[in-house]
């Protein structure tokens, strides 16, 4: 059953790639959106059939297909695992991406392209599968890097566009850089436990017998690759340029597949994570730097994906403090309420976006509340849950891990996470309000959205308002069901009821204040806000990073390149090799003149050699 899971959207991929190069006249064939839709549907069903299993025995399930490498100690199988973490996060990495591939069947309708982009879309799918599935390191970096790959070409899947293909090879060469670190740490991880065995169920067994330095070592470089994928400080400037790629993609990137990665491996490896505190200590510091940072881009940002975009990196900070102080639970649970909340809030921008016939600038949008009911009332729950606003889902779990932070005694990240949670109210309703309320052109006409497009929101909706209490705490008449099933090592610090409903109520009244700034700011005329020009060109060049990049690493490697191709290549390698070839062009000439077919020629070379010969045999005997 496990196989299954992910080899079906492999397998459709596949199909419907062949299908798309061998018969381009079945464009926009229902075969594309029934098989398209079907493969992550069917491995939806299969992934709750296994989570029910799980309620009922609560044994983790392995299946292994067969053994890939054997070499001495070198045993690698492919072979997957589904203990509690996995099946929870399968079960809605399925859900959601069903319903992502169900908007997009309406989104791409028309696209000359459309059997092309489902079978990259389903290639994405089993690769995140692949990835939370993996029962050792090497499988999961396999997902890892076909994750990336698939990104790749979803995010430049409009190749005519120059920017679009600058977009993917950008995504691409800064996940390379963090999944260098990566592969350094499962090699480390390896050595170090070599004739261990190299599952997860047997590295965790014998992860004690490491020291601390190789803990800590194998640790940094693990985050580094999570960095990448999870688009935090410093590897985060991908992010806002993958919105290139169609909207759907942006949803299924950013709510159930790449940028949960890092999070998802963070808590995978707690057992290893567990025994080296001043690490996780750093990873929190990170992801309470991310949170921020991004919240303050995403504050000025006009682009309605882009905002999206920096508000996911904005949550993945969150998501890192959790796991960073040892609260995993609590952060996989951010994963799983921002899968709902986020796939909605982008399926609604690309519903707006198609509406306004791909406008993308909230500030001329305006007054769409009346036109597009189901997209309002959605995208209003939506901000809801990630503004952290009860009983919206966003509430519970990032309540959460502003108690972890708190009750850990770390006040300086819990600041920083509160701040950001004022931050994220004020560009989320900064958002909801200029394309629904402020003023919009008479003049404009509206693009019919189809069907396949709204109703997943009303379920994306419905699950935005309602899983949060999945995760109830005992203050509030809940047992943190969700904390209890995934079972994770958590770090625990106790707090009393009065001390949660304090800390509660304070972020709820951030929240409200973000949103009542935003509603007066923004709510009516948005051209009025104004701000200091220094202050807004700053963030919104992200504070220069992307300058600082050409300057450090761009602009010296191509100094050098032009220098190893200018100089270096032509008038020193070259001029060696060439120089070697002409001595023996040389030497070969010299020994062809020896050779002039003539008998006169041989017999004179006889004669001197016979003489040279003699000379020497007399000199030896001393006759001369």
């Amino acid at each position: 059953m496990l196989s299954l899971i992910v080899v079906l959207p492999f397998l459709s991929a596949l199909f419907l790639g062949g299908l798309y190069l061998s018969r381009p006249q079945l464009q926009n064939s229902f075969i594309y959106t029934a098989v398209g839709i079907a493969s992550p549907a069917i491995s939806a069903i299969l992934s709750f059939v296994v989570l029910l299993r799980m309620f009922a025995d609560g044994n983790t399930v392995y299946e292994t297909l067969f053994q890939w490498i054997d070499i001495g100690s070198f045993q690698i199988a492919v072979a997957f695992m589904a203990d509690r973490l996995s099946v929870v996060m399968i079960s809605f990495i399925t859900l959601i991406g069903t319903l992502i591939h169900i908007y997009a069947a309406g989104y791409m309708r028309g696209d000359p392209c459309y059997g092309k982009f489902f079978s990259y879309f389903n290639l994405f799918m089993g690769s995140m599968l692949l990835l939370v599935l993996a029962d050792n390191p090497v499988m999961m970096f396999v997902g890892w890097e076909l994750v990336g790959l698939s990104s790749y070409l979803l995010i430049g899947f409009y190749h005519q566009d120059h920017a679009n293909i600058t977009a993917a090879n950008k995504a691409f060469i800064l996940n390379r850089v963090g999944d260098f670190g990566f592969i350094i740490a499962i090699a480390l991880l390896f050595v170090s436990l070599e004739g261990s065995g190299f599952t997860f169920d047997a590295i965790a067994a014998n992860i004690s017998t490491l020291s601390t330095e190789q803990l800590t070592l194998i640790g940094l470089l693990l985050f580094v690759g999570a960095m990448g994928k999870s688009a935090q400080i410093p590897l985060y400037v991908w992010l806002p340029d993958a919105m290139a790629g169609p909207t759907p993609v942006s949803a299924l990137i950013h709510a159930a597949t790449m940028v949960t990665a890092g999070v998802y491996m963070v808590a995978r490896y707690s057992f290893l994570y567990v025994e080296i505190p001043d690490v996780g200590l750093f990873i929190a510091y990170i992801g309470a730097a991310s949170a921020l940072f991004a919240a303050l881009m995403a504050t000025f940002e006009s682009d309605i994906k882009k905002i999206l975009a920096y508000s996911t990196m904005s949550q993945l900070g969150y998501m890192f403090i959790a796991v960073g102080l040892g609260a995993y639970s609590s952060g996989i649970f951010h994963v799983f309420t921002h899968a709902f909340f986020k796939a909605l809030l982008f399926m609604g921008a690309g519903a707006v976006i198609i509406a306004l016939h791909h406008e993308q600038n909230i500030f001329k949008m305006g007054a769409l509340k009346k036109a597009l009911p189901v997209v309002y009332v959605s995208m209003f729950i939506a901000t809801l849950a990630i503004s952290g606003i009860p009983p919206f889902a966003g509430f519970f779990s990032k309540d959460a891990i502003l108690m972890a932070a708190f009750s850990s005694e770390h006040y300086d990240i819990w600041a920083v996470g509160l701040f950001t949670a004022f931050l994220t109210a004020f560009y989320m309703f900064r958002l909801l309000f200029s394309v629904f309320f402020a003023e919009g052109s008479k003049e404009r006409t509206l693009q019919e959205l189809p069907g396949s497009m709204t109703r997943p929101m009303l379920f994306l909706a419905l699950g935005s308002a309602t899983v949060g209490f999945l995760g109830l705490n005992e203050a509030f008449g809940g047992h943190s069901w969700f904390q209890h099933f995934l079972s994770l090592p958590d770090v625990v610090h106790e707090v009393s009821h009065s001390q949660e409903y304090m800390l509660a109520a304070l972020s709820v009244a951030v929240a409200l204040m973000g949103m009542g700034l935003s509603y007066r700011m923004f709510a009516h005329n948005p051209q009025a806000a104004k701000s200091d020009q220094w202050l807004k060109t700053l963030i919104i060049k992200k504070f220069y990073v992307d300058e600082l990049y050409d300057v450090m690493l761009v602009k010296p490697l191509l100094l050098l390149s032009r220098l190893i191709a200018t100089v270096i290549d032509p008038k020193i390698v070259d001029a060696l090799i060439m120089g070697l070839s002409k001595s023996y062009l040389l030497m070969g000439r010299g020994f062809a003149r020896l050779q002039t077919g003539r008998v006169g020629d041989y017999a004179l070379q006889i004669l001197i050699g016979v003489s040279l010969m003699s000379t020497y045999i007399l000199f030896k005997l001393g006759m001369m």
